[in-house]
């Protein structure tokens, strides 16, 4: 009689390593390697199907810290290592940890190509608005007059939207977190890994060294109320410590009303994820200083769809390929643009 043997359940200390984990007391990258570490036992994924990929930062030393397969790979082109991977593994769960320099700035055009390709992968981007590891210089999300070590008299560069450029590069899923709100970030974890698709997950990370607090109007227990709006399918978009705030539509702007002033939850813009044109106008909510609006800057998923993923239809094309005929090489490399010369 043959014996069923059950692998015991796994936990947060079975994607732990025996590495010293490297980063700067107090960083907000320690948080999020925790939730990572807390939501990989409750996918039911063995860790040799798992594969994390990261470029070159400070949160690219992820790939040590996770007890699964990964690779520690250069500057920017940690999506293109992945989009290879996915490719030719295709029943591999592959997550690329990448920072706002390492995927916006040097890595920006393999990002924005991924996002389009929609292969299956989910990418953390982690945003502290500087270059950490090099030491403080201004990134890509750095905001106008930023002074750093390089921006000496403040930076003249317009900062890039992750949410929005994103949804620009047609990605299926954008949503976003915070460092310093674990339940939060691992319902978005959760919520990445369950789609089917390019995942993307920015996550506001604190860089207590380089660019302290940067977020803390988000994060802290007296502000974050008034500051934040969480995003719930199917729920009208209140705020405020005694739920008292919301946000309606006027026309495409957005403003806020008081649900004790005249106004009620019904009144309320309902969040909807399928919706692509509310989408672009809620990961756009920023404080703009050329007005006397204030709005709370949202977190959750802005926005998710269902499109075929390239590994998909790369898979479908070659078997279709196969079941033809052995092809004529040269017919192939004459193609059609073919002229005879009397």
């Amino acid at each position: 009689m043959s014996e069923t043997i059950t692998a015991p359940a796994l936990t947060a200390k079975d994607f732990a390593t025996d590495q010293e984990v490297r980063w700067c007391p107090g960083c907000g990258d320690y948080s999020i390697l925790a939730q990572v570490q807390k939501i990989m036992p409750t996918l039911g994924i063995p860790r040799e199907n798992i594969a994390i990929i990261s470029g070159i930062g400070c949160s690219s030393r992820f790939p040590y810290y996770m007890n699964t397969y990964g690779m520690h790979s250069i500057h920017g082109r940690a999506t293109a290592v992945a989009s290879g991977l996915k490719a030719s593994r295709p029943d591999l769960s592959v997550w690329i940890v990448t920072g706002d320099g390492d995927s916006l700035s040097i890595g920006g055009n393999h990002t924005i190509h991924l996002l389009r390709r929609n292969f299956d992968v989910n990418i953390l981007l982690f945003n502290n608005q500087i270059y950490g590891l090099t030491k403080g210089q201004y990134s890509p999300t750095s905001e106008m007059n930023k002074i750093t070590k390089s921006t000496p008299m403040g930076s003249i560069d317009h900062p890039f939207n992750p949410g929005a450029l994103a949804l620009g590069a047609d990605a299926t899923f954008v949503a976003r977190t915070m460092d310093r709100d674990p339940k939060h970030m691992q319902a978005m974890l959760l919520r990445t890994n369950q789609h089917k698709g390019a995942s993307f997950l920015e996550i506001y990370q604190n860089c207590n060294i380089f660019n302290d607090g940067a977020f803390e109007i988000f994060t802290e227990k007296g502000t974050k109320a008034a500051e934040t709006l969480f995003l719930e399918q199917g729920k009208p978009l209140i705020f405020g410590a005694a739920a008292d705030k919301g946000i309606k539509l006027d026309g495409f702007k957005p403003v806020v009303i008081d649900l004790n002033n005249g106004y009620s939850a019904d009144d309320c813009w309902v969040h909807d994820e399928a919706d692509i044109y509310k989408a672009q106008i809620l990961t756009r909510i920023f404080d703009d200083p050329r007005t006397e609006a204030h709005l709370p800057r949202p977190f959750g998923v802005f926005y998710q769809t269902s499109r075929p993923c390239y590994e998909e239809v790369m898979a479908a094309q070659i078997q279709e390929a196969q079941s033809r005929k052995p092809a004529d090489l040269d017919k192939l490399l004459r193609g059609n643009e073919v002229w005879t010369i009397s």
